[in-house]
């Protein structure tokens, strides 16, 4: 991708997963990478793997949760790397809750985490980028479950939708900075969870691609919302998901 090479960047939740993935396309387009996860030995395995390919990058333990870890992931970039171009708000809790049983405490882990933890990382973030002067990009990740609901999706789809709110107020507000904000929506796709796994019914039958997604083509989204390549791209969420989107209300 154009104009990556040389930035700066945080990615939270990169210990596993679509995070890890995108931690290790971006260091591959030039970019060097805080790999920020909560499990600080995850973290550290997707730093390992970034530097075997010879690219640049080095974790960071934090609860996206909290203001000042989200303080402190900033200054640690800008300490490492001079600068801070690049935010992927990629941390994330799922559940699959009844609404009939879901409880305080899930509702406010999964709302704390998705849409809060989102919410303070892009504010710390933003607020360097705009003290650095030249601009810069924040990538956050809905999913599907922000734009329509579904069974068990509570708390996580009412997160989602407000990441993806959250995302165009950014692009309004930030736009006069040159700080362009859009979001990445991935479908099912395939993580250690469901390693193996066959994909469901629904998703042969009502999906148009049929399939999982990988976690790399996710972070191929990801990286092209980070790039000069979406230059005039801003408030908007790139829907990954194999058509999953167009098949309809999640009814599973």
């Amino acid at each position: 991708m154009r104009g990556l090479s040389g930035k700066a960047a945080i990615v939270t939740g990169s210990g596993n997963g679509i995070g890890a993935a995108i931690a290790r396309r971006l260091a591959a387009d030039g970019v060097k990478v805080i790999v920020a996860d909560m499990n600080a030995e995850r973290a550290a395995n997707t730093v390992d793997e970034i530097a075997k390919a010879g690219c640049t990058a080095e974790p960071f333990a934090m609860d996206v949760r909290k203001r000042e870890d989200a303080a402190a992931v900033v200054a640690k970039t800008v300490d490492a790397f001079g600068r801070l171009d690049i935010l992927v708000a990629n941390a994330g809790l799922m559940d699959r809750e009844p609404f009939l049983e879901m409880t305080d405490d899930l509702w406010d882990r999964v709302i704390g985490t998705n849409l809060y933890g989102t919410f303070i990382c892009a504010q710390a973030a933003a607020r360097q980028m705009v003290k650095q002067g030249h601009g810069g990009r924040i990538v956050t990740v809905a999913s599907n479950s922000g734009i329509f609901g579904g069974r068990g999706r509570a708390a996580y789809g009412a997160s989602k939708a407000g990441i993806i709110n959250l995302t165009q107020t950014m692009a309004i507000e930030l736009a006069e900075h040159k700080i362009l904000v859009n979001a990445v929506a991935p479908g099912p796709t395939r993580t250690r969870v469901n390693a193996g796994a066959e994909p469901s019914e629904y998703i042969r039958t009502r999906m148009p691609l049929a399939r999982y997604g990988d976690p790399s083509e996710i972070a191929a989204v990801a990286a092209f919302l980070a790039s000069d390549d979406a230059s005039f791209v801003t408030g908007h969420v790139y829907a990954a998901d194999g058509g999953f989107t167009i098949s309809g209300m999640m009814d599973n």
